[in-house]
């Protein structure tokens, strides 16, 4: 077996990583979408701190309210279709240098929101920063992973 492939050796403390990252995302994720639910008000955003706004609204979309009004089957579809390649290439490339960090975020996000689309038809963004879509914790690992995904694929790893 190759250094690249998952199981026993060195590719186990990374699937553990990510596993580790992907359930605090999804928990903390789950717990501010439900103390926002909890104590905001929806329609009516508080003030946070330099011009950030607390609200409480509902996407029916993907991440920053795209796909808004698509089906939840083409977004279940498109979420699932979506984790598993990633999964798979973590599960070929596991020993890859801080792969498991951009796992864990896309991973735990995904699933934070794939929670609430299930549980409420909907997903709970509560951050609105200037005239850019609310979004939430789980949307931010989620674009924090991806763009730790394409450093990682523009990363030289020697000579080819």
């Amino acid at each position: 077996m190759g250094d690249d492939h998952a199981g026993p050796g060195p590719a186990s403390p990374a699937w553990a990583w990510a596993l580790a990252l992907t359930g605090l995302v999804f928990a903390l994720d789950q717990i501010t979408k439900q103390a926002v639910v909890d104590h905001v008000a929806k329609g009516d955003p508080v003030d946070a701190i330099f011009g950030v706004k607390i609200s409480n609204v509902r996407n029916d979309g993907i991440a920053f309210g795209l796909l808004q009004g698509a089906a939840d089957g083409v977004v279940l579809a498109l979420t699932i279709g979506a984790l598993a390649m990633l999964v798979a290439y973590f599960a070929a490339h596991a020993t890859r240098p801080g792969l498991w960090l951009a796992v864990g975020l896309v991973v735990g996000g995904a699933l934070g929101n794939l929670a609430d689309r299930i549980r409420a038809g909907a997903v709970t963004d509560y951050v609105l920063v200037g005239s850019w879509p609310a979004f939430n914790l789980a949307d931010a690992a989620v674009t924090c992973g991806v763009l730790l995904l394409a450093l990682s694929f523009l990363r030289e790893e020697g000579p080819r």
